[in-house]
């Protein structure tokens, strides 16, 4: 997770260095492009690998894929949201490396967020499993999710005020 959080604070990083003038810009994009392959190919793929063997094995020893509960099904369903969010980075990060910038910073800081909501829901469904009532877990993710949006808003205005 801190491999795909901090990828996108890079992408922020690389596409703010856009604006610079020349010799700044080239000089950071290729000092982006390195961190940015470093980050990805030596901690964050790799990682997300390992931790996707584990979970596996941990089913496959708590004898999960014969009874398969709902909170189990729906916490697999962020996960894999959150391996799609990872491969749509990995993305991102090779068309930036072509030089090709299609998302702003604000919309990268949204994107960022993203990860974030997959994370407290995954977290929220294996910490609380069937405690709470479904309704109440969703409205909370909805609510959370709404609150991280008015925060990027609001850092927007803040650093438009500068």
């Amino acid at each position: 997770m801190a491999g795909l959080f901090y990828m996108v604070r890079l992408f922020i990083y690389h596409t703010e260095a856009q604006d610079k003038s020349e010799p700044a810009r080239t000089i950071l994009s290729e000092q982006f492009e390195v961190m940015e392959r470093k980050l990805w190919w030596i901690i964050a793929t790799p990682s997300m690998y390992i931790v996707i063997i584990a979970g596996a094995l941990m089913i496959h020893l708590h004898k999960w894929y014969m009874i398969w509960p709902g909170w189990l099904v729906i916490k697999l369903l962020f996960v894999v949201g959150l391996i799609v969010y990872h491969f749509i980075c990995q993305k991102k990060m090779k068309l930036m490396a072509q030089g090709k910038f299609s998302w702003t910073s604000t919309q990268l800081r949204l994107w960022n967020e993203l990860a974030t909501i997959l994370l407290f829901a995954i977290v929220f469904l294996v910490v609380l499993k069937s405690a709470l009532n479904w309704i109440f877990g969703v409205v909370g993710i909805i609510a959370f999710s709404i609150i991280l949006m008015m925060a990027v808003k609001i850092y927007k205005r803040f650093r438009e005020k500068k």
